[in-house]
């Protein structure tokens, strides 16, 4: 499930054509691959709306119930107008919150599925709030006194995709993307030109291999198919391990080495 050509030489930019590929596994894929018949979505803020864009809710991973939010770009174009092409709303992301602090009240688990080219910019979005919200998540997820896994599915655009990768540990599929700016926009900026795309792909050093070595993300996963079940069992393992690794954790501990870990990205050596 690549969208390598062998004519560009440009691997970087492969992989953001490879994360935006319309084929390619959704949110709700993942959830119905991961969790079945258990899935019980949520709806709502409880201040302004329901954004589709997030699908959320409660589902069980073996015998372990875990709150999982995840950003759902939808299929066909019916589906994309639907979930607003995985842009959310600022009520997108007061839901996840809510989500995330009822896990907490419980200390349940919380796995975020994130694919969005970004949260939705539009005049609405903005008058109600959405830089506020984003920053909520921040604020509010580094101090969840509850297990946070996000692992990226796709395209992780800018304070769209950290509102929901503020985790213990993130990981990202092979093909999958992770970066401030979209590549063609960091091109418009740079040089004027948006068809400089691979080379802004190749300098903001988004793909899974570039921030593994980083240390910014823990681990890459290998992209699964929709009949790999075998996959899909192999990852659920993974991330119940992981769950019991820091659900074993006093609450303190939790919130300590997650500070801890963001604080290390981007430090150097003296």
């Amino acid at each position: 499930m690549s969208a390598t050509n062998s004519v560009n030489p440009n691997p970087a930019y492969d992989k953001v054509l490879a994360a935006r590929d319309a084929s390619k596994l959704t949110a709700v894929d993942y959830i119905k691959n991961m969790f079945g018949d258990s899935f019980i979505e949520l709806h709502g803020d409880r201040r302004f709306a329901d954004d589709k864009a997030i699908v959320a809710g409660l589902g069980m991973l073996y015998d372990t119930p875990v709150t999982v939010i995840g950003i759902e770009k939808g299929r066909n174009t019916k589906e994309r107008m639907e979930r607003n092409f995985g842009q959310a709303h600022p009520e997108g992301y007061r839901k996840a919150l809510r989500l995330m602090k009822q896990a907490e009240k419980f200390h349940r688990p919380v796995l975020c599925l994130v694919d969005t080219s970004g949260a939705y910019p539009g005049i609405g979005a903005e008058e109600r709030g959405q830089g506020q919200a984003i920053a909520e998540n921040l604020m509010e997820m580094m101090a969840l006194k509850t297990p946070v896994l996000t692992i990226l599915i796709g395209e992780g655009g800018s304070g769209g995709a950290l509102a929901l990768a503020v985790a213990d540990e993130v990981w990202m599929l092979e093909n999958s993307v992770y970066s401030v700016i979209s590549p063609e926009g960091c091109a418009s900026i740079l040089w004027k030109d948006s068809a400089k795309a691979p080379q802004a792909a190749e300098a903001l050093k988004m793909t899974a291999q570039d921030l593994f070595g980083f240390g910014v993300i823990e681990r890459i996963i290998r992209q699964p198919k929709a009949e790999d079940a075998a996959m899909f069992e192999s990852l659920k393992l993974l991330v119940l391990r992981t769950f019991e690794k820091n659900l074993a954790l006093s609450d303190e501990e939790l919130t300590a080495h997650r500070y801890a870990r963001f604080r290390k990205i981007g430090a150097a050596d003296a």
